[in-house]
């Protein structure tokens, strides 16, 4: 089966990965209609905020002792916490404690959420950035005043540091943190283990964070699993982290991963990020007189997106981390799906591999040795005297990947 890649879908063959929990359908739907697959496997569990001890305690507290400053951080979590003390009989409580409090609010949704509760922000960055919160306050002096400061997430290593609070205290403010958004790994772990596999292997072009804790989740898990460094070498080399915002993206860049980011932090700007980026960094390869891209679970040929099988693309794989080089029988048949049998296998999955492409000439076989990719020699001008011209190699790569790691 193919289908043509450049019908108005620009992420046709392309391969994603999605860890969201919340508007997880939503967000695939968008790389969908752009032509991607998907592959969903939630890193975290919200734990519901009602359910929520810590939260309880602490409202009690703001109550009892209203703060002389309250920070809102998110819209979806000021509302939960106003909801969550409803659910308590303490929601009049809560207001009445807030509403003695100054309010500043990082964004637009967050200022919502406070005059969805009748209440009103004194003060919101143009920037929607934490950075100038904490500016804001500092300049005016926050020592010796009762900050509450509505944060999310559990601390770990993976996880940024709460750098917002430490500043406080360190001006000599009191602060108070409102943990909403408290996570846990989710309860069946199967989803996610497969997933770090698929990045691990190659078989998605890109993995999608929209929170720190989303990444921390697949951190820890793939640390208990003994796999943490292949699957940040993956990260590093093939397959494309996508992270909403600088704040996602701070646990994997500090562990030398290189990201990507949309401009705005929204779910349609990261959809359309993710269509302008994976094609611009596809790499491209001419063999056999064909042009073609390896992608995750398909190879484009001719821009053409053709289906292959497991094996099919496990020895594609390997065969184009170096293009025209020869790899031995015994060196794809461990790359294949379990990775038993004999050479017998690889020939079989060879032949079934040539079919799909449609380009027999794409693989050369080379007695006694093994296979290679044919890739196409770059043509040199006349023009160019024999001292600079380019050392030969056997790869010829065309210029949409050129300057990019993936």
């Amino acid at each position: 089966m193919s289908s043509t890649a450049e019908s108005g879908e620009p992420l046709a063959g392309f391969a994603v990965g999605i860890t969201a929990s919340r508007r997880a359908e939503e967000f695939a739907t968008l790389l969908v209609r752009r032509g991607a697959s998907v592959m969903h496997a939630p890193a975290i569990r919200i734990i519901p905020l009602s359910d929520d001890a810590e939260l309880e305690r602490v409202t009690a507290a703001i109550i009892a002792d209203p703060p002389t400053i309250t920070v809102a951080t998110t819209g979806i979590g000021f509302r939960g916490w106003i909801e969550a003390a409803d659910g308590w009989g303490q929601a009049e409580s809560l207001g009445a404690a807030l509403a003695s409090s100054r309010l500043l609010a990082r964004g637009p949704k967050a200022k919502g959420a406070i005059r969805a509760a009748d209440l009103r922000e004194e003060w919101s960055p143009a920037s929607e950035s934490s950075t100038e919160v904490l500016e804001h306050l500092l300049a005016e002096g926050v020592e010796g005043k009762r900050i509450a400061v509505q944060l999310h997430g559990a601390t770990t290593e993976w996880e940024p540091v709460p750098d917002f609070c430490k500043a406080l205290r360190s001006a000599g403010a009191e602060v108070v943190p409102v943990p909403v958004y408290r996570w846990i790994a989710p309860d069946d772990s199967v989803p996610m283990d497969r997933m770090i596999e698929a990045v691990i292997v190659g078989d998605l072009d890109a993995i999608s964070f929209t929170s720190a804790p989303a990444v921390a989740s697949l951190l820890m898990r793939a640390h208990e699993n003994g796999v943490l460094e292949p699957l940040l070498q993956s990260m590093r080399t093939r397959v494309l982290p996508v992270c909403v915002g600088p704040i996602t993206a701070a646990p994997l860049e500090q562990l030398n991963v290189a990201t990507t980011q949309p401009a705005r932090a929204r779910l349609g700007a990261m959809a359309r990020h993710i269509a302008e980026e994976l094609p611009r960094r596809s790499q491209l390869m001419s063999a056999g007189g064909h042009l073609l891209s390896v992608r995750g679970k398909c190879v484009v040929v001719d821009g053409e997106v053709r289906s292959v099988s497991p094996a099919g693309m496990a020895l594609l794989k390997n065969l184009s981390k170096r293009p025209g080089r020869v790899v031995s029988r015994e060196d794809l048949l461990a790359s294949l799906p379990g990775g038993g049998g004999d050479t017998h296998a690889v020939e079989t999955a060879m032949t079934r591999l040539r079919s799909a492409l449609g380009a027999p000439k794409a693989i050369h076989t080379v007695v006694k040795r093994g296979y290679r990719l044919a890739v196409d020699e770059p043509e040199v001008t006349e023009e160019c005297e024999e001292s600079e011209m380019p050392e030969r190699t056997s790869m010829s790569v065309m210029p949409s990947c050129e300057g990019s790691k993936y």
